[in-house]
């Protein structure tokens, strides 16, 4: 009782102290607003980008720094390194009222280490492991001066024709808002000002990942049910999670470009959710609504983005060249420039950067803290548990270290760069690890280790097949890496067909037709087709691009140093005519009972519906049994709680982890619900033969759907619930009512 009497009394000094902080923080910004002329507050809401580490196309400005120092800027992107960010704030405090910088940058898995890309790091359902990949990356990035990270991308993604999977969570609601808000609690730490935090940038806001045809910059074209239930929860997650920023997309929804969405940004965003923070408009996207043909010119769009709650403009110059101009013809009220002013000085105060504004740029700091051990070994964590098993027949994997010679085979063999992945930041003498340079490092000299590229990535000639087919009849076991260089997928990466690419899998059955027993790993920043070797080899790895430990980290998975673990967090399609294709479909009034079921179904005459591989699948070196599911009660009314709890048991001969996944199916209801949804999992670890009972608790909120009127409610009636380790594999299911 004295403890926790305790923790409420801190609890309490601790509240009334932050608003304290706060009303210190407003009260500093108003007196700062109140001595700024138009153009001073116009120049905050304006980021030009520096001279390296481009993420759009540049527009010349030979007056930069010129406009640095008369007070014209409020943020710069693409400057990073303790001594340049300093360099770039000393012309900053030559302004008239030295205001301070904010260095932004897209540090979007890992910054002088590199991260498996995010897609990767969602295979990994670990929610500390993620918050701890983020937080790494945000020390590392702060300690070479720079504030603002534009991550993490939050959008749901049901298109792996889209480039841009590779960059967030997947093509779920409920593990990305889980991501969401992991991934911002990482990056800012213990908060903002700490000197080992960066701001989050939640994006992009919203629905991007809806792009039609899976086309990047596309339109997006869905129903309200939709948005709210499938796009939006993973942003409010990261408004729960306190992300400082929001960056709106590049895509039209309801006709109406994101940056020029006022429902987007007032109604929903700083209306409904209170957002306190700062939105930023991604890459241009304030002047390219004249492309879209919404406003006729840059100073149409620079007055209805800013009424539509755009605050800071992005390298597209029409903030700066427009607003007083718009001010002064009373088509912009000043208010509205004051409010966006504000919420990004609040944010330069809650840094500290107005009590020091070089006390992000600190050498000493910088070079203690870039490529440490530990964050190192933070990487190599995080790439293992991202790694997926897909299939592992006759137990192939693990391998045994007794062999004599391994073949390691394939275009991606002996690649470093690759395994980077897109949207990672590039280093001089970077220290990258290979599949052979891991293999190497795990095997020594025991092992003869045999090479051959066999071809590359695109290659349309099969001149080094036999090459690579004599190499692979010399040895015990062939090792092959396939899949995709890193750029092949990310920002305007979009592709039609998303097979494995040129004749890599052609390679793969030349190599499996020596009867040798053959191992695959896909590399890749987004869901592959490649039935042929699905079918027809044993063992095949999803090991994405896995950064800067990546060679290690597959080595240690391939003989078994670490059981895999991970699940995918996409859907895995037989073909691109499936697509969109994802687990949570809509209940139809003629369901397909099966894939053979096509008669007037809702199904297709040449494919099955079924995927290659489902959301949630990913295999072990060991296996699991799921029994003895109980209910602490099988009838609920509103304001009550359900136990449900089962025992998993490890049933080999490996330690390993298990993702369990609980899915719900709301059986009727005002609105279609869909077949299941994902509304909880845990990650259990279990030694061989080690029993747990795990359990769950059903509530309101796991219930609950937007209802006709968009109301978020739970609505009476019958229930199935699901427990199992994929959404194709339920092991334990029952029935339950919720009462009114």
């Amino acid at each position: 009782m004295m403890k926790t009497y305790v923790s409420l009394v801190m609890l309490f000094i601790f509240s009334i102290s932050l608003k304290a902080q706060d009303k210190k923080i407003e009260s500093k910004v108003d007196s700062v607003l109140n001595m700024m002329t138009l153009d001073e507050k116009i120049g905050q809401l304006n980021q030009y980008t520096g001279d390296r580490d481009a993420t759009g196309p540049i527009t010349n400005n030979p007056d930069k720094l010129k406009d640095i120092r008369d007070g014209k800027l409020g943020s710069m992107l693409n400057v990073r390194g303790a001594k340049e960010t300093r360099a770039v704030q000393e012309i900053a405090m030559q302004s008239r009222m030295k205001i301070p910088l904010i260095f932004g940058l897209d540090v979007i898995h890992g910054y002088r280490v590199t991260f498996p890309i995010p897609l990767a790091e969602a295979a990994s359902w670990d929610l500390s492991a993620i918050e701890n990949a983020a937080r790494v990356a945000a020390r590392e990035t702060a300690a070479s001066g720079v504030h603002w990270t534009f991550a993490p991308m939050v959008d749901i993604a049901r298109d792996p024709r889209w480039g841009r999977v590779m960059e967030g969570a997947g093509e779920d609601a409920y593990l990305g808002s889980k991501i969401a808000f992991a991934r911002v609690k990482g990056f800012q730490g213990k908060g903002l000002g700490s000197l080992d935090a960066v701001m989050a940038c939640a994006k992009h806001f919203a629905a991007y990942g809806a792009a039609i045809a899976g086309r990047d910059y596309n339109a997006v074209d869905i129903s309200e049910h939709t948005l709210w239930e499938t796009y939006l929860p993973p942003f409010k997650a990261a408004v729960d999670a306190g992300a400082a920023t929001f960056m709106n997309s590049f895509n039209t929804l309801n006709g109406i470009p994101a940056t020029a969405s006022s429902y987007l940004q007032r109604d929903i965003l700083k209306g409904l959710w209170k957002y306190p923070g700062f939105v930023v408009s991604d890459w241009g996207s304030i002047g390219e609504m004249v492309d879209h043909g919404f406003a006729e010119n840059k100073i149409k769009a620079a007055e209805m983005a800013i009424k539509a709650g755009s605050d800071m403009d992005m390298e597209s110059r029409s903030y700066l060249p427009n607003l007083a101009r718009l001010v002064k013809e009373k088509k912009v009220p000043v208010t509205l420039i004051d409010d966006a002013v504000r919420r990004i000085l609040r944010k330069k105060f809650e840094l500290g950067l107005f009590d020091d504004p070089y006390r992000f740029s600190n050498v000493t700091r910088q070079d203690k803290e870039l490529n440490a051990a530990g964050n190192r070994q933070a990487a190599l964590s995080m790439a293992e548990k991202s790694i997926v098993l897909l299939k592992n027949e006759g137990k192939l994997l693990p391998l045994s270290r007794e062999l004599k010679k391994i073949a390691v085979i394939g275009p991606l063999a002996k690649s470093e760069k690759d395994m980077q992945g897109f949207w990672s930041i590039s280093w001089e003498n970077d220290q990258l690890i290979s599949l052979y340079q891991g293999m190497k490092n795990k095997l020594g000299d025991k092992t003869e280790l045999l090479y051959a590229r066999g071809c590359d990535i695109s290659d349309t000639s099969r001149n080094d097949f036999a090459q690579a087919v004599a190499v692979a009849r010399q040895a015990d076991v062939i090792v092959m890496a396939v899949g995709e260089t890193l750029d092949m997928s990310g920002e305007a990466k979009s592709k039609a067909h998303i097979r494995i690419p040129g004749i890599q899998e052609a390679l793969v059955e030349a190599i499996q037709a020596t009867g040798k027993p053959v191992v695959v790993l896909v590399m890749a920043g987004r869901p592959l087709i490649f039935n042929w070797t699905a079918d027809h080899v044993p063992a095949i790895l999803y090991t994405w691009w896995l950064g800067s430990e990546a060679g290690n980290a597959m080595a240690n998975v391939l003989f078994g140093d670490y059981n895999p673990g991970g699940k995918l967090p996409m859907t895995f399609p037989r073909d691109e005519g499936q697509i969109p294709i994802y687990y949570n479909y809509l209940s139809t009034g003629r369901p397909a009972k099966n894939d053979q079921d096509t008669r007037y179904r809702s199904a297709y005459l040449d494919m099955p519906n079924s995927p290659k591989f489902a959301f949630g699948h990913g295999l072990s070196y060991t296996t699991f049994e799921y029994s003895g599911l109980i209910f602490d009660k099988t009838e609920l009314r509103r304001d009550e709680k359900m136990e449900v709890s089962f025992t998993l048991k490890n049933t080999g001969n490996f330690a390993g982890e298990e993702v369990v996944q609980l899915y719900l199916q709301d059986k009727f209801a005002s609105v279609v619900r869909p077949v299941k949804e994902l509304k909880d999992f845990k990650k259990i670890m279990l030694k061989p033969g080690e029993t747990k009972t795990v359990s769950f608790i059903i509530d309101q909120e796991k219930l609950s759907f937007y209802n006709q009127k968009l109301q978020w409610a739970a609505e009476p009636g019958g229930f199935k619930l699901m427990i199992g380790t994929a959404s194709n594999n339920i092991r334990l299911q029952k029935d339950f009512l919720l009462k009114d």
